[in-house]
């Protein structure tokens, strides 16, 4: 089903007015939408199934037939630090978490990054917003101002992890089996093209992050982020 995304501004009554200028044309000119055809939209609380009421020149009205709470994101919130990586590999990311269901990505200047970047990309939200269409989730991955490791507000999770290729014994799996205590907040945290310094998993260490290996084989930054995003998703939902 097509979806929209909309604001509170745009629901009036039981109808939802759709007059953003690029979503307008996608649904007239690329999706070609008729009079009564089945639209989905969401505001990013709640998911309304609606049917095309009017096509207008600059907007689109749409009927509310049903409306629903979020059921697609998890109780649990996962949030990732990822360092920063170079353009297309780090737009995939922020997809592809996008997509699994990750609620926050915090981007992370590190020492050894390859992509130097001091703040937060506009187009960054325009690829959650469009993953987001493609998904059909509820809620949009929310990306936060680019930190560094050591002002991370480590102490706000249940639980920490940090993939490291250096560990060799304690798997991502030995982890979770041990959690007896319900969570729910986890931050997971992958480096960069580079790697970490080991100065900064120290630190993430005396911090109380847990440091767990993903296998022999070492993986991109881009694929342990999702994996592992994939893995706690997987987990926890």
């Amino acid at each position: 089903m097509i979806s929209v995304i909309i604001s509170e501004e745009n629901i009036l009554e039981n109808k939802i007015i759709i007059d953003e200028k690029g979503d307008v044309n996608h649904l007239k000119n690329v999706f070609r939408v008729k009079i009564d055809e089945k639209v989905r939209a969401v505001d990013g609380e709640k998911e309304y199934l609606c049917r095309v009421a009017e096509l207008d020149k600059k907007s689109v009205t749409l009927v509310i037939d049903e409306i629903f709470e979020d059921r697609f994101s998890t109780k649990v919130k996962i949030d990732a630090a990822i360092g920063i990586l170079k353009n297309d590999k780090m737009d995939l990311t922020i997809q592809k978490l996008t997509e699994i269901g990750i609620n926050k990505i915090i981007p992370l200047s590190t020492k050894r990054g390859v992509a130097k970047v001091s703040e937060k990309k506009d187009k960054w939200d325009l690829i959650v917003r469009e993953a987001l269409k493609q998904c059909q989730g509820v809620k949009p991955l929310i990306i936060d101002e680019v930190t560094k490791i050591e002002k991370l507000k480590l102490e706000d999770y249940d639980l920490v992890i940090v993939p490291y290729e250096c560990e060799d014994e304690y798997t991502l799996k030995n982890l979770l089996r041990k959690q007896t205590k319900e969570l729910k907040s986890v931050l997971y945290i992958v480096g960069p093209e580079g790697g970490f310094d080991i100065e900064e998993i120290e630190y993430l260490k005396q911090k109380g992050a847990n440091i767990v290996t993903l296998g022999k084989r070492i993986l991109r930054a881009e694929t342990a982020s999702i994996v592992v995003g994939g893995v706690l998703i997987n987990e926890f939902q």
